[in-house]
């Protein structure tokens, strides 16, 4: 997650903004721009995530387009900051910028993205809205993830795998340590099943009134009963060791952990009926960029559905081309009915604040 602090600045300083067309790209037929791309030659993708393991995905664009692809080491707030820096330049060093879905909602895409990108050839696919935010035919969806519950079915009867609620607080009394979720402050696995927790006790009027005693009161009253990690990568690891059986996670981070042996591949991952948070990110062109038309290229393959099947397989990322088929052995698509939308930043600080002060802080 990007500081909020930071982000409050960058939100400010996109305000002032104002729109930006693609230029001629627009108008031009598909063939011209992808010859323009290749001429170009050059792409490079500001995205702080997964970074090594993407440069080995981008690869196949590489190889069927023959245009190289650059993906600079770096953090949120880095990316951003030099995002911020490099707008009134004439052309910045970036083509194409990765953003938290939950963070379009804090500025204009159209204010400094280039667009709108609905000349796509496969644009009626895309999803523009995700995660709270809305591209608004500027940035586009690329990656989607989901929290929920990872379990081991050798310690798990799968049949009687928790759904509602009131399920899974007679699990963990059946079971007492054997369902763990992590701290909040490291890693949003946690923070989801927090959100989760708060919905499963909490009355709508209560939620409204930012009332969430109820859920703080069920943490205290099972405390003996459930496990409390460092991190996301904690709870897994610890899951894989045996010492839990079912833990708060996202879908894509066991994926990518099963997939370079970190984490056995015999660990399973469910949504529970009672809903847990999905969400993801989004890319945008920044209107200064210096390789539009392979940035467009790059944007219409990364978002394509043989691509998104590909991020799927290789780290279980949830489908955001409505012609991907999602992740091969992942939930079934009646699950991801069960994705329930992350609660505004206002919310979230709050009731991580609160967790924090009530929960943590009060033992």
């Amino acid at each position: 997650m990007l500081k909020h602090a930071f982000i409050a600045a960058f939100s400010a300083t996109l305000l002032v903004g104002t729109a930006h067309s693609a230029d001629d790209l627009t108008q031009k037929p598909w063939d011209e721009i992808v010859a323009q791309a290749q001429q170009e030659g050059q792409v490079v993708w500001y995205n702080w995530f997964l970074q090594p393991r993407f440069r080995e995905i981008t690869k196949g664009f590489e190889e069927k387009y023959g245009i190289k692809v650059t993906i600079p080491d770096g953090t949120p707030d880095g990316n951003f900051n030099k995002f911020i820096a490099e707008r009134e330049r004439s052309e910045g060093d970036i083509d194409v910028m990765s953003v938290p879905g939950d963070r379009l909602a804090q500025f204009d895409p159209a204010a400094y993205f280039m667009g709108p990108l609905d000349f796509l050839p496969g644009f009626d696919k895309l999803r523009t809205e995700i995660n709270g935010g809305d591209g608004k035919e500027y940035a586009v969806a690329f990656w989607g993830n989901q929290t929920g519950l990872a379990y081991d079915p050798t310690q798990v009867d799968e049949a009687k795998l928790p759904q509602t609620f009131d399920e899974l607080t007679t699990w963990i009394k059946a079971n007492p340590q054997g369902f763990a979720f992590n701290d909040p402050r490291g890693g949003g696995a946690g923070n989801a099943f927090i959100q989760s927790a708060v919905r499963g006790t909490t009355t709508q009027a209560n939620l409204q009134a930012n009332d969430y005693q109820a859920a703080w009161d069920w943490f205290a009253g099972n405390r003996n009963d459930y496990g409390f990690t460092s991190s996301n990568a904690d709870s897994l690891t610890r899951l894989n060791g045996g010492e839990f059986q079912l833990v708060a996670a996202w879908e894509d981070h066991l994926a990518g952990l099963q997939q370079k042996g970190e984490v056995d591949k015999r660990m399973k991952f469910y949504i529970p009926k009672f809903g847990m948070p999905g969400g993801g990110n989004a890319i945008g062109i920044p209107a200064n960029a210096k390789h539009k038309a392979a940035a467009l290229v790059f944007v219409d393959w990364l978002t394509s559905a043989e691509t998104q099947d590909l991020l799927a397989k290789e780290m279980g990322a949830s489908p955001v081309n409505a012609d991907s088929k999602g992740v091969p052995g992942g939930v079934p698509v009646e699950q991801r009915a069960f994705s329930t939308d992350w609660f505004s930043i206002k919310e979230t600080d709050a009731i991580k604040a609160q967790f924090i002060e009530k929960v943590v802080l009060s033992e």
